[in-house]
C-alpha cells in the first residue's frame, strides 16, 4: 500500500492551540475558538499507465544500425497502432548514436571503433491498464529490447481526494465538538476552513527488465488517497 498525504494549511488568525493532535482553544475578540485536526482517506485503483518502450540496434556503420532501428522501431509502433493506441499516444523521448569502441592497447593512441549502436525510445499511454499486458506482448514481439519503466495512474484522482477531504472535515468536527463539550460548553459556527493543493495522490512506477513474460498478468494494486484538515469553530458556553 502506498500513501500519498495531501496536507491542507488552515489559515488562523489570532489561534491559541489547545488540542495535542495539532487542535486547540482560541481567543480572538468574538470568543473563545476551538481548533481540531482531521485526517481521512480513501482507496483506488490505477485504470492508466505509461510505459517507456526502446529499440537498441548494434551495426558496423552508423548508417546500418540507424536504418534497422526504424525498420524495427515502425513495426513496434504499427502493432501499438494495431491495438487501438493512437499517433497522440506515441512520442519520441529518446534517440541516440553512438560508437563502440575496442579496448586499447599499448601501441594504439586513440579507440579504435568497431560498430556503433543507436537507441530509439517511445512513450506509450495506454488509457485502459487491462489492456496493458496486450501492449507490452506485441511492442516485444515486433522488436522491441527494452522496457525502461512502467507508471501507473488514475483517472478518479480528484474524485478520491474529495472523498478523502469530506471524511477528514467529518473526523475534525467530531473531535472538536467533543472538546466543547469536555469543555462544558457547545461548538458554534466554522470560522476558517482553508485548503492548500498538494502533491499528485497517486503515482507511482516500476523497473521492468527486458524478457519479462509478456503473458504474466500486470496488476496496478490499489492506492490510498490520505488528507489532513484543519479546522476551527467557535466555542460556546452552555
Amino acid at each position: 500500500m502506498r500513501v500519498v498525504a495531501v496536507l491542507l494549511a488552515i489559515a488562523m488568525a489570532c489561534p491559541v492551540r489547545a488540542q495535542d493532535t495539532g487542535a486547540g482553544d482560541r481567543t480572538t475578540a468574538g470568543g473563545p475558538t476551538i481548533t481540531a485536526t482531521g485526517h481521512g482517506e480513501a482507496r483506488i485503483t490505477p485504470d492508466r499507465a505509461t510505459l517507456s518502450i526502446g529499440v537498441q540496434t548494434e551495426a558496423a556503420t552508423a548508417a546500418r544500425a540507424s536504418a534497422e532501428n526504424a525498420q524495427k522501431q515502425r513495426a513496434v509502433i504499427d502493432a501499438l497502432k494495431s491495438l487501438g493506441i493512437s499517433d497522440q499516444q506515441i512520442s519520441t523521448v529518446e534517440y541516440s548514436v553512438y560508437p563502440e569502441s575496442a579496448p586499447t592497447t599499448a601501441d594504439e593512441r586513440t579507440p579504435r571503433i568497431i560498430g556503433y549502436t543507436v537507441s530509439n525510445t517511445v512513450r506509450v499511454d495506454v488509457q485502459h491498464v487491462d489492456r496493458l499486458g496486450a501492449v507490452i506482448d506485441a511492442a516485444l514481439g515486433h522488436g522491441a529490447n527494452a522496457i525502461n519503466s512502467l507508471d501507473f495512474s488514475s483517472s478518479n484522482e480528484d474524485e478520491a481526494r474529495r472523498a478523502a477531504l469530506a471524511l477528514a472535515v467529518q473526523h475534525a468536527r467530531g473531535d472538536a465538538e467533543a472538546m466543547a463539550r469536555g469543555a462544558g460548553g457547545r461548538l458554534g459556527e466554522l470560522v476558517d476552513l482553508t485548503s492548500q493543493a498538494g502533491a499528485r495522490p497517486i503515482q507511482f512506477g516500476q523497473r521492468m527488465a527486458v524478457g519479462a513474460a509478456a503473458s504474466t498478468p500486470i496488476s496496478p494494486g490499489s492506492e490510498t488517497v490520505a488528507v489532513e484538515v484543519v479546522g476551527r469553530w467557535r466555542y460556546l458556553p452552555q
